[in-house]
């Protein structure tokens, strides 16, 4: 029985369908979860990529995130992100322009966090940091 994955930012959904693979970063360490994963809650960590494969994702869907919540209960996997986005959105210009300007910023939380978005979007886009 295939995954049943809903991932939400605060502004839309980014992505819903079946999947037959999940993997996303916590705070506890990155997770792969296939169908019959034990039930767990987790905290995203800021910065990373969410990737679905299999099912409707086909190849893969890669989707930078920025924060939020992991849930899996059942087959059912919910990605509450609060800034989410594919990596077809991804403007890899401006993305390189924002880590440009965070790690010239200094090494203030602030600046770290944008830094950690923008190489997040990057990877989500298959582009190096």
């Amino acid at each position: 029985m295939p995954l049943k994955v809903e991932l939400v930012s605060a502004e839309r959904q980014v992505w819903s369908g079946e999947a037959g693979f999940v993997v996303a970063r916590t705070l506890d360490g990155e997770l792969g979860i296939l169908p019959g994963h034990v039930p767990l809650l987790g905290v995203l960590a800021e910065g990373f990529t969410v990737r679905i494969t299999g099912g409707d994702a086909g190849e893969g869907v890669e989707v930078a995130t920025h924060g939020g919540f992991l849930s899996v209960s059942d087959d059912d996997v919910t990605i509450l992100a609060e800034i989410a986005e594919l990596s077809s959105d991804v403007d890899v210009a401006r993305a390189r322009a924002a880590l440009e300007r965070a790690t010239g910023a200094g090494d203030d939380a602030e600046s770290e966090s944008a830094a950690a978005r923008a190489r997040a979007r990057l990877a989500a886009a298959g582009q190096s940091a």
